[in-house]
């Protein structure tokens, strides 16, 4: 946004603040005993001879019961929905769901279950693997794993492994991969400071 569009926006809240006092039918004494704020301040939003600012819009927020942005006018988010495509890596379809490159990825694996052939592979980065759905075979160095749903690997990917179908049926995996080593970190119950 703008100056110009910042200037309309805040000389845009004078007249909602108004209106809102309006229909809920408060008077500007009845709205000063329920914000705090003086009568005169608030006659002065309402008129735009006073600028606006977090200290005076967020009792009037609460008192009038709105998000903040109502108050203000604030554009719309827009569609909240990730619209993250499917594709195809080493026989899987892999679903991102992270939209943006970063340091950690999650995605969700769907192994086919004729994806029984290991091909033991390393590269860069730690991988956190849990299994949604299925039962997943696991090869990690000298390890042979079998994952079943709720069951969780976590493993620095410079070790030789390979993962895929434990029992010629499909599997579901949520990963999270850190390209540059870093690691999911897994905290169980509540700390108390």
């Amino acid at each position: 946004m703008d100056g110009t569009g910042i200037h309309a926006a805040l000389d845009a809240v004078g007249p909602r603040l108004k209106w809102l006092r309006v229909q809920r039918g408060m008077t500007l004494t009845a709205l000063a005993d329920a914000t705090g704020i003086s009568k005169s301040t608030l006659s002065r939003l309402e008129t735009g001879q006073r600028k606006p600012n977090l200290e005076l819009l967020l009792p009037l927020a609460q008192t009038y019961r709105v998000p903040l942005d109502e108050l203000v006018g604030a554009p719309e988010v827009g569609d909240p929905r990730v619209r993250l495509k499917p594709r195809r890596v080493h026989g899987r379809v892999v679903i991102p769901l992270t939209p943006q490159p970063g340091s950690v990825q999650a995605w969700k694996i769907l192994i086919p279950g004729s994806q029984v052939e290991p091909r033991p592979r390393t590269h860069e980065g730690y991988e956190w693997l849990y299994v949604l759905s299925g039962t997943m075979r696991l090869l990690l160095g000298s390890h042979d794993l079998r994952l079943s749903a709720g069951e969780v690997a976590e493993f620095d990917t410079h070790v030789p492994h390979w993962f895929g179908s434990a029992d010629d049926r499909p599997a579901e995996v949520l990963s999270l991969f850190g390209r540059q080593g870093e690691r999911a970190h897994v905290r169980t119950g509540t700390e108390h400071d």
